[in-house]
This record gives structure tokens, C-alpha cells and sequence, in this order.
């Protein structure tokens, strides 16, 4: 498929898109992108009668705002999910092709690649990101004739030539946002510094060993520890320094973005003492009750400086949960409700996501949207808020959800269709109530070459219906090919 050509499904979806499009002149709105980390969607009690785990913040944001019972994280695990909401593009399309990066592996974002913090830092915002990056950081070495360091990525035996009092690249700074405080990576995944505007913000003197106790999710891996970095206070922490941006800002002349990406409720589950026992799921569920304290905080501290009514404020998660079937049973509780599979995998459970946005001013409050949307899309949603027109090499799998978010669209879906990537770097795709799995189904004999559930009858994906419908099969793989070689699955600029 030639880029400057759009498909007669392309074109097709552009004119309905067309027709949902704001007719209200943009307004420049303050933003807060809250992502959770591993969150599922049935964690939310306000999604889930049956949840063992109570979420009155997140179910005041629904309430105030709009939910989608259809969101998608372009992956199902957190690398690529983060690269896809911060450039608007398949992270398949990148190096990364399955899997996650580690602490100490280099920049994933391609340099020059608009950002959502490049998009909007042009466009008039003060930008920050704070909290886990997991994108990758260009550490420099001590001797750069070695390597950077010495054994696997997982099970590194030596990061003796690491220079953690050098500056540190490839991190928010160097991609638009004008204040960065991250994490490398996963709250398991060494190195366990904070970098703030590319510089560790302590002492790297000490390491710690790979701790697992009893339970599953009480684990985190080898590595070398900041002498200013406590993992069971880290949740807390950053929630301060978000707060503490928010009301910076508050008073300035320029609005102001925020990428507020948590650690939580990621391995290890470190739930804060006045939270333990809060749930009935554990400590995985108390470690959700405070994640959902957290975001209570940030919206007090929008609420508390009057600026509620302009701001806009996205919450959700960067995969399903991954919660075993041992801990469903253990627990009652369900965290990928409806789903089948868990983070990682391809199957709904991997990536079907709680996404609620509140901004009083456009928003009808209670809203809820059945349209399929995927966490590319807020990128494309930012440019049409702020009145940019998307160039062709930006954003290049993102549609806007401003005319689902404000009620003027008329049509359920705004994208022609979305493409699913598992952790092991399988695809599926999803137009309508079809979605087609790009994988040998190895139970039905003879060995079919693809799997083909209808999603609105079968949202479990338990039979597979490719035999009745190989026209509906052969149709979804060969748009698929189509995104992939195209580069893009958002229709060009006609006007270009």
C-alpha cells in the first residue's frame, strides 16, 4: 500500500470522521494524563459490581466525566503502551518488537519523533512528565571502550561502568516535556534511581539483592539503588511531586500538561501501612485502594485551586492486570472482568482498559462511550483540542476522540479498525464486532491458519467462527498487512 494512497475503507472513515468532527473553535484546556501500571478494568469498583477492591476517586472521575467501555492499550505490556500514547504510533513500528526494554537500555523514541509533550510545549503548554518513563535512557560510561554493562538484560551481573553522576539522555527532556522526574523503568526493575532533568537526584552507593517473598507480587530484581530511593515509599513520593507541579502551575499564564505515569499497582505490591487490609483482594488490592487514594489526591489539588472546570483529566491503564487464575479463586475477585488472558496477552484480558476522561466544561458528566478506542488516540485528540493539524509522519495510528468526548459525534466508532500486539509480539486486529487473531488456532483440528471471534457475542474469544467466516477472516489479515507495510493506519491529509 502506497502512503499517499488512502483505502477505500480509509477514505470511508475519514468522511465519517469528518462529520464528527468539533465545530467549537479549540480551546487550550490544562491536561493530566494519569496512566495506572498493570490496572485492570474490573479493579474499578464503578466497572465492576463484583469488585473486591473499592475505587471511590476513579468512580468519581466516571461520574464527573465520560468512560469508555472499549479502550485498548496498543500492547499489552507497559514498554511499547507508553511509546504508543506518547507518539500516537504502534511501537511495533519501532526497534522494540516484542516484549519490554530494561533500566539501562538506550532511547526507544526515535529522535526527532513529535511527542505528545513536543505537540504541546509548540503549542503554548508548560510540559512535565513525572513517574515511571520505561522508554529507555541513554546512560553514559565511565570507560567507553567497555560495555555499558555485563550479562544479560535480565540478569545483569555487573553495571560497574554505568556513570551515574554524568548527564543522563533520552528521557522526557530530550523529547518536549520542559520538567522531567522519572523512574528508568518498573518498580522491579533496576536501576532504582530518580533522574530529574537528566541528572540522578542521588548518590548510587549500594545495591540491592532480588527479593521475593511468599506472595507473587511481593518481588523486585538485582540492581544497583540510589541512596535516596525507598521503593515502598515511591507511589507517595511521586504523587507529591505531581501535586506539587499542579500547583506550581496554577497562576501562570500558559496552560500545562502533565504526564503523571504511576508505578503502581505493578509488582512489588507495596501498599502503605493506612492502607493494608482496605480491600478484599489482597495485597494487590490494597495496593489499587491506594493507587486510588493517589489519584484523589490529584484531583483535590485541582479541585482545591479552582481550576477544575478547564482541566482536563484522563485516567487509565497501560495493560490489563496480571492476575493469575490462583489468586482469582483466592480471592473472588476478578481484575480483567469478562476478558479472557491477562497482561501480555493478545486475548481482550492483555489489554481492555478502564479510560475515563473528565473536563467539566465540554464533558456531559456520566457519560459512558461502547466505541472501540486505543491509547494511540489521545495523541490525535490533543492536536484537534489544541487546533493542530496532524502532519502525515506524526501520529500515524492515533484518531480523535474529541467528538466522542463532547457528544457532537453521532457515529460509535471513529477508527476504521485497531491493531492489537501481544507481549510475545503476536498481532490481532478489531473492525467492528470482528476481531482476528493472527495466530494457528492449535485446538481445532485441522490446525487453522487464524482465529475469528465475534466480540459482541463471544467477548471471552471461546469460539472461534473463522470456518463460517473466512471471507470476514481473509479481509481483517489483509488490512492488517496493509497497516503494516503502509507505516501508518490513520488516513493521510487528503489535502497533501
Amino acid at each position: 500500500m502506497n502512503n499517499n494512497i488512502v483505502t477505500m475503507a480509509g477514505a470511508a472513515g475519514l468522511l465519517a470522521m469528518a462529520s464528527c468532527t468539533s465545530t467549537q473553535a479549540p480551546q487550550q484546556p490544562n491536561i493530566i494524563y494519569i496512566l495506572a501500571d498493570d490496572l485492570g478494568y474490573g479493579d474499578v469498583s464503578c466497572l465492576n459490581q463484583e469488585s473486591k477492591i473499592h475505587t471511590p476517586h476513579i468512580d468519581r472521575l466516571a461520574s464527573q466525566g465520560i468512560s469508555f467501555t472499549e479502550a485498548h492499550t496498543n500492547a499489552a505490556v507497559c514498554t511499547p503502551t507508553r511509546y504508543g500514547i506518547l507518539t500516537g504510533r504502534y511501537a511495533w513500528r519501532s526497534r522494540l518488537k516484542s516484549h519490554v526494554l530494561v533500566g539501562h537500555e538506550p532511547a526507544l523514541i526515535e529522535q526527532g519523533r513529535e511527542t505528545l509533550g513536543s505537540l504541546l510545549k509548540s503549542n503554548g503548554y508548560h510540559t512535565a512528565c513525572i513517574g515511571k518513563w520505561h522508554l529507555g535512557l541513554n546512560w553514559q560510561k565511565k570507560d567507553s571502550t567497555k560495555a555499558l554493562f555485563e550479562g544479560g538484560l535480565w540478569n545483569m551481573t555487573s553495571t560497574d561502568n554505568v556513570d551515574y553522576a554524568a548527564h543522563v539522555g533520552g528521557g522526557p527532556s530530550d523529547y518536549g516535556f520542559d520538567y522531567e522526574y522519572v523512574l528508568p523503568a518498573s518498580l522491579d526493575i533496576a536501576p532504582y534511581v530518580y533522574v530529574e532533568n537528566g541528572k540522578v537526584t542521588a548518590a548510587v552507593e549500594r545495591q540491592v539483592e532480588t527479593w521475593q517473598q511468599e506472595d507473587r507480587g511481593l518481588f523486585y530484581r538485582h540492581g544497583d539503588v540510589a541512596n535516596d530511593f525507598d521503593h515502598n515509599k515511591v507511589l507517595e513520593h511521586i504523587t507529591t511531586k505531581a501535586v506539587t507541579y499542579i500547583n506550581k502551575q496554577v497562576g501562570q499564564e500558559e496552560p500545562f500538561f502533565l504526564y503523571f505515569p504511576m508505578t503502581a499497582p505493578h509488582t512489588p505490591w507495596l501498599p502503605a501501612d493506612e492502607y493494608k487490609g482496605k480491600s478484599k483482594a489482597g495485597a494487590y488490592g490494597d495496593f489499587v485502594t491506594m493507587v486510588d487514594a493517589m489519584v484523589g489526591r490529584v484531583l483535590k489539588s485541582i479541585d482545591d485551586a479552582g481550576i477544575a472546570e478547564n482541566t482536563i483529566v484522563v485516567f487509565t491503564s497501560d495493560n490489563g492486570s496480571d492476575q493469575t487464575d490462583e489468586e482469582i479463586t483466592r480471592f473472588q475477585h476478578e481484575a480483567n472482568i469478562g476478558r479472557r488472558g491477562r497482561k501480555g496477552d493478545i486475548w481482550d484480558g492483555g489489554h481492555h482498559v478502564p479510560f475515563m476522561v473528565r473536563w467539566p466544561q465540554k464533558i456531559k458528566a456520566g457519560s459512558t462511550v461502547d466505541a472501540t478506542i486505543s491509547t494511540t488516540d489521545w495523541f490525535a485528540t490533543c492536536a484537534e483540542i489544541t487546533g493542530v493539524e496532524l502532519k502525515d509522519n506524526a501520529g500515524e495510528d492515533s484518531y480523535s476522540l474529541l467528538s466522542l468526548l463532547t457528544g457532537e459525534c453521532v457515529k460509535h466508532e471513529i477508527r476504521e479498525a485497531t491493531v492489537f500486539h501481544s507481549a510475545a509480539g503476536k498481532f490481532a486486529i478489531r473492525r467492528g464486532m470482528w476481531k482476528y487473531v493472527d495466530l494457528p488456532d492449535k485446538s481445532s483440528d485441522p490446525i487453522l491458519k487464524g482465529q475469528l471471534y465475534n466480540m459482541e457475542e463471544d467477548q471471552l474469544e471461546t469460539k472461534n467462527v473463522f470456518l463460517e467466516n473466512e471471507d470476514v477472516a481473509r479481509e481483517l489479515k489483509e488490512l492488517l498487512e496493509q497497516y503494516k507495510t503502509a507505516g501508518r493506519s490513520r488516513p493521510i491529509n487528503i489535502e497533501n
